[in-house]
């Protein structure tokens, strides 16, 4: 008999289980929904100051307004120092969600040290951070509870180090590694290159059908307005993008941990049916060879 009785105490430790995973995915769900709904809302804003910043850029690059040299649009062929924030999620329990992004950084340090170049590694997210710091990796600057909470006004302060860095020449470079969110099954990881910006990718506009009207001696300035809000916002919608992906990975991980526990629980009544008959018929015998030694 004590055999059944661990294996009821297994049975109502995996149902247990199963109801917390099961509430878990839950909870997820909700939140996805919430940060799907605030992830395409901050899009339209993206695309809008991708749209400013394309068509100054443009203008300047087709010298259509006397050219300005501006160091976030120039590509460093030799960089010497660069910053790579990484995101990962402050808790577990969503499957390879972290694991993905700590891998691309790790490939991305090691691809920086065979060029010589030094790399300052930024970081937010309890596990990517208790990560490298177990792996004994120097990290230059941290965040905690806000991958998890997404906030504008730390996201920018945490990056604005980088881009004044950038700016003074301190720095050459910064990329942003992140999982980011795909659809309800899928994470999508992004490695990005922030700074300097792509500058190939805006093309020369029609100043006929221009949506700015602004004065040469004021476009440069307005530029390295626009290129700080684009770098932040980038920052942001990261940590957006990142949360949204957090949510759908911890719902899938917990969605299989549920229906693993549920055949678990399965297994272990079949187990449990098995031994209770085994135990009945083990008894029985025994009651009916009593009789037989007393005839």
């Amino acid at each position: 008999m004590a055999n059944l009785k661990d294996i009821q105490r297994q049975i109502k430790s995996v149902s247990n289980t199963q109801k917390t995973t099961r509430a878990m995915k839950l909870v997820s769900t909700a939140k996805l929904r919430r940060a799907e709904e605030l992830a395409k809302r901050s899009r339209l804003y993206a695309a809008k100051m991708n749209q400013v910043i394309a068509e100054i850029a443009g203008r300047i690059k087709c010298n259509k307004v006397g050219g300005i040299d501006n160091r976030c649009f120039v590509e460093i062929e030799n960089p010497k120092v660069v910053d790579i924030i990484f995101i990962t999620a402050d808790k577990g329990l969503c499957g390879g969600f972290n694991i993905q992004t700590i891998k691309a950084v790790k490939n991305l340090i090691a691809k920086y040290k065979e060029k010589n170049v030094k790399v300052r590694l930024r970081g937010i997210g309890k596990k990517g951070i208790e990560f490298f710091k177990y792996n004994q990796v120097e990290l230059f600057d941290m965040a905690t509870n806000l991958s998890s909470k997404p906030d504008k006004e730390r996201s920018d302060n945490f990056i604005l180090t980088s881009i004044e860095d950038f700016r003074d020449g301190k720095i050459d470079g910064l990329h942003l590694v992140y999982n980011g969110y795909k659809n309800m099954i899928t994470q999508e990881l992004h490695i990005s290159k922030i700074l300097p910006a792509d500058a190939s990718q805006f093309e020369c506009g029609d100043t006929q059908k221009s949506m700015l009207e602004i004065e040469a001696q004021d476009e440069e300035k307005m530029l390295d307005s626009l290129v700080d809000r684009y770098v932040q916002f980038a920052m942001y919608y990261a940590l957006i993008d990142s949360v949204a992906a957090e949510h759908s990975a911890r719902m899938q991980a917990m969605d299989t941990a549920t229906n693993n526990a549920k055949d678990m629980v399965k297994s272990l009544n079949v187990k449990f049916n098995k031994a209770r008959q085994a135990a009945i018929t083990t008894e029985l015998i025994e009651i009916i060879s009593g009789v037989e030694s007393m005839k």
